[in-house]
């Protein structure tokens, strides 16, 4: 992976695990965010958060945007309306959509499904999702690997009810999977701009749906487990809402109530890091709410 510059906190600290090696998964730069007075003495939650470069420094990133995670977790943290907690990005790769689509649903389609997903974008040269969905190993690489390695390094509480996976977009897709996939290891999720359609249209569609229904039946149970979605209404997220809607009847059914589960929709906001960022801390404090609070 090529070199790139550190992300600069605004406050608290970054270091980077560069080239994190993986059996499931290519290689890839990790950078973890400390809060200021970090100490071993002191046992921190632990938030993963996808497309690590995206973060931190807008400096950094090819849009000139970012989720200015350091800010909002530095203010939240002050304000006492979070634990503590370190932050966990994971760099996504050139295989970003195979590894953030969810591999279980994509495999409960028909055949002739698949192969139509399979050749979209093949014409430019550029499948979008090459060969299928990797999904499953990129959470392996998670949960088998990274989260050991950071639970060891780092003075965690590594328990599930201290464990967070968060994301946008395609990253928000994946956020749900691995709370499903792993509803022992993970007890929150947030899902920013949740990439329901799974490609870029709305049209003839099968994806969604078979979205949907894997949330039905892997869905965790509501006891241990909290869930947020959001949505805005430009761009690619104009696209979200009826999904949403299907996707929040499922929470319903399933016990989810305003404790352990949230939708918000966010008119006027696009498909961005800035709108990300914007409304981070609706999630931040929804899923790190301190015990006392």
């Amino acid at each position: 992976m090529e070199a790139q510059p550190i992300p600069k906190a605004v406050c608290g600290s970054i270091t980077r695990i560069a080239n994190f090696p993986s059996k499931y998964v290519l290689a890839r730069n990790v950078d973890v965010w400390l809060p200021d007075g970090y100490s071993p003495q002191k046992k921190y939650a632990v938030l993963y958060m996808h497309d690590g470069q995206m973060l931190f420094d807008s400096t950094t990133t090819w849009n000139h945007q970012a989720w200015d995670v350091d800010d909002t977790m530095c203010r939240l943290l002050a304000e006492k309306k979070v634990k503590d907690c370190i932050v966990v990005g994971i760099w996504n790769t050139n295989l970003r959509h195979q590894e953030y689509f969810p591999q279980k649903a994509f495999y409960s389609l028909p055949d002739a499904e698949r192969q139509k997903i399979l050749a979209i974008g093949k014409d430019g040269g550029s499948p979008l999702l090459g060969n299928g969905p990797v999904s499953d190993n990129y959470l392996k690489f998670m949960v088998k690997e990274l989260k050991p390695y950071i639970d060891s390094h780092y003075s965690t509480l590594a328990d599930r009810e201290n464990t967070f996976i968060a994301g946008s977009s395609m990253g928000g897709l994946i956020s749900m999977y691995a709370i499903c996939e792993y509803p022992k290891v993970f007890g929150g999720a947030a899902c920013l701009s949740t990439h329901w359609p799974g490609t870029f249209t709305t049209v003839d569609n099968p994806i969604p749906g078979a979205f949907i229904t894997y949330l039905k039946k892997h869905l965790p149970s509501p006891q241990g487990h909290k869930v947020y979605f959001d949505y805005g209404s430009k761009t690619l997220d104009a696209m979200y809402k009826p999904y949403q809607l299907r996707a929040d009847t499922v929470m319903q059914n399933a016990g989810y109530d305003e404790h352990n589960w949230l939708t918000r929709e966010f008119p006027g906001d696009d498909h961005s890091e800035a709108s990300w960022a914007k409304r981070l801390a609706v999630p931040l404090m929804f899923l790190l709410k301190p015990p006392s609070n």
